[in-house]
């Protein structure tokens, strides 16, 4: 369970990450940062 959900914060953070590019926001950087990392962390352990 805790693979399929760091695979889905993982990709949940990268569409933040495009959303980025078309409007920059301090808020939303980090919270894509957070989904990333958290997602990441998930999925690799």
């Amino acid at each position: 369970m805790g693979k399929v959900l760091g695979f889905m914060l993982f990709f949940i953070g990268l569409g933040m990450v495009i959303g980025l590019l078309v409007s920059e926001t301090v808020a939303l950087l980090i919270a894509a940062a957070l989904c990333l990392m958290c997602g990441y962390h998930l999925f690799c352990k």
